[in-house]
């Protein structure tokens, strides 16, 4: 399988962001992606009208979500507020991108994208520590294939790396204490506007989260009108978040193995769920991951885990290439692999679908 379809940058942008000052933090990145932010503004724009959603109502939402984030953490609305100065655009309209996917849940015509995710904990065993390392695949609308970027934040409680989306405070990564986040999208009928971001919430995570349970603490303090899933691990623990608007549902690994695509994974959020975005495709990459994981060995190493979210023809897009007879809004690619691995500090990003692991290199970074 190729990915000729999917038209990445020759050189993809690397952000780095430090300081102890929020806003100064902002005003670096925005600075870094003046260029590369009203691209992106535009991208989301149409996204937003595909969806009958009005330019008025973009900037009401985007608008309510900043005020949400300033009650929650004020630093968190400053460096938002920052990226705006930095690349010359209006706050609201860098609140509308941390904010885009609360507000797409408007749209009956953009559905989500498509994620698989699997983190991996082994037990320790004569006298060996436990291990823990993750991968996912990040799928989105190809037109946005050129608007990500790898990002390193450094100034705050935890320094961070990763990947996340021009003008977007975060997205995936790990810090500098060994905690790592894997993110898939969710829907629920409640999903809205009003809570902070769960964007925002995952770069809030990384700042200030050193494990597991500070980090879980953390999504459970949030007000939160939307959906997602946290995969968060360190380099002992391990646990998969089902976030939504009626609240914070954990799933525990089984067999030391956690799977994710894009459906909730425990009751209470799944019974006001959105399936009709999302399945049958969901459960159909959740059943395959878990069958060819039954099947082999388990996965030892990342390189291991990595190969499980390869697929072809015939089966579940785990690797997502775009259908080009589709319109806007509806063609889905693999824009990023991620791996995580707590232990090192560090995280391995490919510019490409699972199926290029062997033909393009990965860009490995530490968040020391």
């Amino acid at each position: 399988m190729t990915t000729t379809s999917i038209p990445r940058p020759e050189h993809r942008r690397h952000v780095k962001a430090a300081g102890t000052d929020p806003h100064a933090r902002g005003i670096a990145r925005g600075e870094q992606l003046r260029d590369g932010i009203p691209a992106t503004i535009d991208a989301y724009d149409r996204l937003f009208a595909l969806g009958s959603i009005s330019p008025a109502q973009v900037r009401e939402d985007a608008e309510r979500a900043l005020d949400a984030i300033g009650r929650f953490r004020p630093g968190t609305r400053a460096e938002i507020e920052g990226i705006a100065h930095g690349s010359g655009t209006e706050p609201w309209r860098i609140g509308a991108l941390n904010a885009r996917t609360e507000i797409l849940a408007r749209s009956a015509t953009v559905p989500p994208g498509e994620c698989t995710t699997i983190v991996r904990r082994i037990t320790g065993d004569r006298g060996s520590a436990p291990r823990t390392f993750g991968v996912q695949t990040w799928d989105w609308h190809v037109e946005l294939s050129a608007r990500w970027h790898t990002s390193e934040v450094r100034g705050g409680r935890h320094d961070f790396v990763g990947i996340t989306e021009d003008g977007i405070l975060g997205k995936i990564g790990v810090n500098s204490a060994g905690l790592a986040l894997h993110f898939n999208i969710l829907g629920h009928v409640r999903d809205g506007i009003g809570g902070i971001p769960v964007h925002v919430l995952a770069a809030i995570v990384l700042e200030e989260a050193g494990s597991v349970a500070e980090a879980v603490e953390i999504v459970r303090g949030a007000p939160l009108a939307s959906s997602g899933s946290f995969a968060l691990f360190d380099e002992t623990d391990a646990v998969l978040l089902d976030l939504s608007p009626v609240g914070v549902f954990s799933v525990q690994p089984e067999h030391d193995t956690l799977v994710r695509t894009n459906h909730f994974l425990t009751p209470a959020p799944a019974a006001d769920e959105k399936t009709w975005l999302y399945q049958p495709d969901s459960g159909e990459r959740h059943d395959f991951v878990r069958a060819r994981l039954t099947r082999a060995e388990p996965p030892a190493t990342l390189d291991e885990l990595t190969g499980h979210l390869v697929t072809g023809d015939g089966e579940p897009p785990v690797t997502c290439l775009p259908d080009p007879d589709k319109p806007l809004g509806q063609r889905w690619a693999s824009l990023a692999t991620v791996a995580l691995e707590p232990a090192t500090r560090t995280a391995r990003i490919l510019d490409g679908t699972p199926a290029d692991i062997g033909t393009r290199d990965w860009r490995v970074l530490d968040a020391g």
